[in-house]
C-alpha cells in the first residue's frame, strides 16, 4: 500500500504544475448536423497556432531513427485545418482540427496513463504521435475508415521530438465525423485502445472506460426536480428550479468535468439545426470554462493556474469553425472552411492574434 501511495504522490507532483483540463463535447441537431466543440486549457502559454493544409500536403510516416526503418511522406487526400502548439519545435503536432470530408479531431492530455507503442524492426506501419493528427485528418474521411485503419499502425513517441514543450505529449483523442459516429483513441500499457464515444464527451485522466463507469455514480441526477412535498400538513415548495442536479460535480477535475458535460449534454433540449447547435455547444462549454486563478497549484514555490486558452466549435456538416481566445471569450471568429479549402493555400495564424470583433455598438445607438 505504501508503495502504491508513493507512486500516486510522485505522479501527481510530476504533472501538477502543467495540469491540463480540456473538455470535448459532440452534439447532433435534429436535422443531422453534428457540432464538435472543445476547450483547451493549459497553465503556460503554448503559442497556439491555426494552420490550413491543402490537399496534397505532406504527411510524414516514420519510425524512431535508431531502428533504421524506412520513412515515407504521404500526400494528403484531404485539405484540413488544425491547431498546434508552436512552442514545440519540428513538425506541427495537430491537436485540434477538421478536414473537408467533415472529420473532426480533438486531442486531450492523458498524463499518468499513456504509454505509446513500441516499434520493432519487423513493423511496417508506424507513425509518431507528433504526426498522428495530420495522418488522421489528411488521409481519412470517416470514423468507419479509422476503426479499420488505425489498428494497423503503431504509434510511438520519442522525447527528442518535442523540444521546447513543457511536458511530454501524453494524449488521447476523440475522432468524430459528420454522421455523428465517434471514437476515443488511447494508448494504454503499450497498446492502442479504441472506445465507442457513447457519452459524446472526453476530458482528461483517467482513461475513458473509467469515466464511463464513474458516470454511473450519478444516475439519480434529473432535469426535473420535485416541486413540492407535504410535511405534516404543510406544503413545502422548492426554492428554485434546478434541484434535480444537486450533487452534480462543480469542480474542475477531469472526472467532475466529464460528469458535468455528460449530464448537461444529455438533459439539454436537442437543437433544431446548425445555428442552434453551435449556440448550445457554446453554452455547454461555458460550464467547464476556467478563469485564470481559480484552479491553482503550488509546486516548489511556483504558483501556476490552468485557464481556458481557447475554445473551438466545429460544424462538421457545413465545414465552418468558430474560435475564441481567453482574451476574446465572448467574441468568436467564424471561418468558412470551404473557402479556405478551395483556395488551396497553406497558411498559419496565431490564435491570440486573430481579428476578433469589437462589437461595441454604443456610437450607433447614440446616433
Amino acid at each position: 500500500m505504501k508503495k502504491f501511495l508513493g507512486s500516486i504522490v510522485a505522479l501527481s507532483i510530476a504533472f501538477a504544475p502543467l495540469a491540463n483540463a480540456c473538455t470535448a463535447i459532440n452534439l447532433k441537431a435534429r436535422d443531422g448536423t453534428v457540432i464538435a466543440g472543445r476547450t483547451m486549457e493549459w497553465a503556460v502559454d503554448m503559442e497556439w497556432t491555426l494552420t490550413s493544409q491543402p490537399q496534397g500536403s505532406p504527411v510524414l510516416i516514420s519510425a524512431p531513427e535508431f531502428l533504421d526503418l524506412p520513412s515515407k511522406t504521404l500526400s494528403s487526400k484531404h485539405a484540413f485545418v488544425g491547431i498546434y502548439p508552436a512552442v514545440l519545435k519540428g513538425s506541427p503536432a495537430i491537436l485540434e482540427g477538421q478536414n473537408e470530408a467533415g472529420l473532426g479531431l480533438s486531442g486531450n492530455f492523458l498524463p499518468g496513463f499513456t504509454e505509446y507503442q513500441k516499434i520493432t524492426s519487423q513493423d511496417e506501419e508506424y507513425v509518431s504521435i507528433i504526426n498522428f493528427g495530420s495522418l488522421v485528418l489528411g488521409m481519412y474521411s470517416t470514423v468507419k475508415e479509422l476503426r479499420a485503419a488505425l489498428p494497423n499502425y503503431k504509434v510511438w513517441y520519442n522525447p527528442s521530438e518535442v523540444e521546447g514543450s513543457p511536458t511530454p505529449p501524453w494524449l488521447h483523442f476523440v475522432l468524430t465525423d459528420r454522421s455523428g459516429d465517434s471514437i476515443i483513441v488511447e494508448f494504454v500499457q503499450g497498446q492502442m485502445v479504441i472506445h465507442d464515444n457513447v457519452a459524446n464527451v472526453l476530458t482528461n485522466a483517467p482513461t475513458y472506460d473509467w469515466h464511463i463507469n464513474n458516470v454511473r455514480n450519478y444516475l439519480s441526477l434529473t432535469d426535473t426536480a420535485t416541486t413540492s412535498i407535504v410535511v405534516e400538513g404543510t406544503n413545502v415548495t422548492e426554492i428554485g428550479q434546478g434541484g434535480g442536479l444537486i450533487g452534480l460535480s462543480a469542480d474542475y477535475t477531469p472526472p467532475s468535468r466529464f460528469v458535468r458535460a455528460t449530464y448537461l449534454t444529455y438533459f439539454a433540449y436537442q437543437p433544431d439545426g446548425s445555428r442552434d447547435a453551435v449556440q448550445l455547444m457554446a453554452h455547454l462549454l461555458n460550464n467547464v470554462d476556467i478563469p485564470k486563478g481559480v484552479s491553482r497549484t503550488t509546486i516548489d514555490k511556483q504558483v501556476v493556474s490552468d485557464y481556458t486558452q481557447w475554445i473551438n466549435l466545429k460544424d462538421l456538416e457545413n465545414n465552418r469553425m468558430k474560435i475564441a481566445s481567453y482574451s476574446n471569450r465572448t467574441n468568436y471568429i467564424e471561418i468558412d472552411l470551404n473557402q479556405v479549402f478551395k483556395s488551396g493555400r497553406s497558411m498559419v495564424w496565431v490564435v491570440d492574434e486573430l481579428p476578433y470583433p469589437d462589437n461595441d455598438l454604443t456610437a450607433q445607438l447614440l446616433e
